[in-house]
């Protein structure tokens, strides 16, 4: 049974392989981890659909394939041991195996020439398969290899190393690179992404300096600058850097951003947080922030200003009907988003709740596809960072992001007297096809009406 990336949701388009759980030859239960995937949402493990044995990885780590792509093959069935080669035979007995042969003899034939020709379901691909391994035969006569050795390595055709998986093509084509002066590393001499940027990795590095001619340099000559190799050091880039880079990136390049920064006086926030902070988390097991306020303020503030919950759809506007609010976590692995679904029908516990959940799970790489999809409006609490302005990037094809800023005490002129208050900037990032300044600002000073009304006596549960 071939075994497909699994499609996680409309919006996640393809997937990077980052760690196989199971090799050739392991026993597998069904809903067993098989293969941990990295995509633009989060890292997941994908379980397998079945029980038996992995008979062969059709993707190697590090490979990015679009979604329903092959990945690997299981046998399924009373299968006990991983399938060995057979006992060493001509390479003209090969094709022997037809559709009248046992279930074993198919099974251990396709693991045998697995790295040949493409072999369908039927059988497909036999004369091809039975020319390549004569051909083996009578190029290896003389050395007498092991069969499986003369079959995965000699008889291998060679257009088997011109199929190039999307994302290197899509890579080579970035690069313009020419992939038949590439070397494959992968199965079967397959070219992987590793191979095709060493390969840009090697045409970048400067040339190896020629002899000297024996014509001696000009004395006036200005002295050579050392390489600039030797003042740099080159890091590579994680797969999850890659997808925030492509996302920052296509971000900014499609969305015609503006943004503005508001002040809010939240004096009442901090002495209302001080006042339940020490009996909430005696009571509940996870403490009570300043952000939590913020998303309720903010989710209700949404329902007031639909445009700054909505996305741009080329041709119209699609103003959404759920309130599911992303947070940005700082995870060891890069930033991750995890959604607060339906977070305008929470309390602030709820909230808190649902974040302490979510933000632990993001921390330890434990969140599933359902936890980053369907956010309508994302905010970063960049005050924690002690950061007291920003101006954020927009969370593609989202309409707008809300910071909110390190709360500093500084003297406020209140009424004909100055007062030392609690304040707090929060900086607002907006589609600007969807919305102007006064449909933001409309929805900014909504939260910082919000904010500024919590007292004494705000409701938390």
């Amino acid at each position: 049974m071939i075994i497909e990336l699994p499609q996680v949701g409309e919006s996640v388009t393809e997937g990077t392989i980052t760690q196989w759980l199971k090799r050739v030859g392991d026993r597998v239960e069904k809903y067993d981890p098989l293969v941990e995937v990295l995509t633009d949402k989060v890292s997941m493990e994908v379980p397998s659909p079945v029980a038996g044995v992995v008979t062969e990885i059709l993707a190697e780590e590090g490979q990015t394939l679009p979604m329903g792509a092959p990945i690997a093959a299981i046998q399924t069935g009373d299968v006990v041991d991983a399938p060995s080669p057979p006992p060493a035979q001509p390479a003209r007995d090969a094709p022997a195996a037809t559709s009248d042969a046992p279930a074993d003899a198919i099974g251990r034939t396709g693991v045998l020439l697995k790295d040949v020709a493409p072999v369908g379901p039927t059988g497909s691909g036999a004369t091809e398969t039975r020319a390549a391994s004569e051909s083996a035969q009578a190029v290896s006569q003389n050395a007498q290899p092991e069969p499986y050795q003369a079959v995965a390595q000699d008889a291998a055709p060679a257009d088997s190393r011109r199929r190039y998986s999307p994302a290197v093509m899509r890579l080579a084509d970035q690069h313009d690179v020419d992939l038949a002066q590439v070397s494959g590393t992968g199965m079967g001499g397959r070219i992987t992404r590793k191979d095709v940027l060493a390969h840009i990795d090697a045409a970048a590095q400067p040339p190896q300096s020629q002899p000297q001619s024996p014509t001696p340099a000009p004395e006036t000559a200005a002295p050579q600058p050392a390489a600039s190799a030797a003042d740099e050091e080159r890091v590579p880039l994680t797969p999850v850097r890659r997808i925030i880079a492509a996302n920052m990136t296509r971000s900014a390049a499609q969305i015609p951003a503006a943004w503005s920064i508001t002040e809010v006086d939240v004096s009442g926030l901090v002495r209302r947080r001080d006042a339940v902070k020490d009996a909430f988390l005696q009571r509940e097991g996870y403490p009570i922030t300043y952000l939590h306020f913020i998303v309720k303020a903010v989710a209700a503030s949404l329902k007031e200003n639909p445009l700054l919950n909505s996305s741009w759809a080329g041709d119209a506007i699609l103003l959404k009907k759920r309130v599911n609010i992303g947070i940005a976590v700082a995870a060891p692995d890069g930033l991750v988003v995890p959604v607060i679904q339906d977070a305008d029908a929470l309390s602030v516990a709820g909230i808190a709740r649902r974040a302490a959940d979510l933000t632990q799970r993001a921390r330890q790489g434990k969140l599933s596809v359902y936890d980053v999809q369907g956010g309508t409006f994302t905010l970063n609490n960049t005050g924690a960072l002690g950061s007291i302005a920003s101006q954020p990037i927009i969370n593609h094809p989202q309409a707008a992001i809300l910071t909110t800023e390190a709360i500093v005490k500084r003297p406020v002129i209140i009424g004909d007297a100055i007062a030392i208050r609690s304040m707090m900037n929060i900086c607002l990032t907006f589609d600007h096809r969807i919305m102007d300044g006064a449909e933001a600002s409309a929805f900014a000073n909504a939260v910082k009406r919000r904010l500024e009304a919590i007292g004494d006596d705000a409701v938390i549960y």
